[in-house]
Formats: C-alpha cells, sequence, structure tokens
C-alpha cells in the first residue's frame, strides 16, 4: 500500500509539469496577448485625439518600433519560448504570478483575497456531500414501526 502511495505521489510531478507545458502553449501562440493589446489602446487613443481635434483621421499611422520592443521586453516576449517556460516555472515555484493585467495588482494579493470565500464554499460542499453520505449508509437499515409485516426485515 505505501508503494502504491508513493507511486500516485511521485506522478503528480509529470502530470503537474504536463498541465503547465500544455496551458503554456495555449497561453503563448493564442492570438491577442498583452501586446496587442496594449497596442490596440494605443492606436483606439489615437484615433479618438485626433478626431477631438477635428483633425481628418488618415488611417493607421503605426506604433514606434522601439515601443514595441519595449513591450515586448517587459513582458518576456523577445526570449526563446523554452526559456519563457522556465522562467515560468522559476516563478510558480516561488509563488510569483505576477500583476494582473486588468486590476493592476499582483495575482496572489488577488488569490488571497478571494481565498475565505472559496474555503468557505469548499466546507459546505464536503458538509452536505458527508450528509449524503451518512444517508446512504444509514438507508439500508430497515425500521420497525410496529405495523411491519412478518416477512419483513426488522430490527428488534
Amino acid at each position: 500500500m505505501a508503494a502504491y502511495i508513493l507511486r500516485r505521489i511521485l506522478l503528480i510531478v509529470p502530470t503537474l509539469l504536463g498541465i503547465m507545458l500544455l496551458n503554456f502553449a495555449i497561453i503563448q501562440f493564442a492570438p491577442g496577448g498583452p501586446v496587442e493589446q496594449i497596442i490596440s489602446e494605443l492606436e483606439a487613443e489615437a484615433g479618438e485625439s485626433a478626431q477631438a481635434a477635428n483633425q481628418s483621421y488618415r488611417g493607421r499611422q503605426g506604433i514606434d518600433p522601439d515601443l514595441i520592443a519595449d513591450l515586448e521586453r517587459q513582458f518576456g516576449l523577445d526570449k526563446p519560448v523554452h526559456e519563457r517556460f522556465l522562467l515560468m516555472i522559476w516563478n510558480y515555484a516561488r509563488f510569483d504570478f505576477g500583476e494582473s493585467f486588468q486590476r493592476s495588482e499582483t495575482v496572489i494579493n488577488i488569490i488571497l483575497e478571494k481565498m475565505p470565500v472559496s474555503i468557505s464554499l469548499g466546507l459546505w460542499a464536503l458538509l452536505g456531500r458527508a450528509d449524503r453520505a451518512y444517508g446512504s449508509i444509514a438507508a439500508p437499515v430497515p425500521r420497525c414501526t410496529g405495523r411491519a409485516l412478518p416477512s419483513s426485515r426488522c430490527q428488534k
């Protein structure tokens, strides 16, 4: 039994690495990363400011390539893919999940902020599950109410 438990515990490591690799591949190779999001916001602001100044908007003027290179460097997109993956693993091992793009605060603070509600919901779900387990254990035991048929199984 101890060998089985040890084997199951050791299988956690490759399973987690596989899940993280799949997650990394989906996030890295999906279109619309943080750099593209910032570029589209900058282009939208440039278009609005040109319209607000009563100038005719002459189409896409383009973003400075140095700004794009700085953004890629800021988000680590200038490094090779394998280096980014290893850096992600290293940061996760230190519980450094980075900063949220939408809330401008660290992800660990957001997790800690939401943790009490998650723990509460988990405990209530566990309690509900335990109640059902106790009920299914007690259900097969017949009880006699005094009106049972002679052929029924009654505990006396």
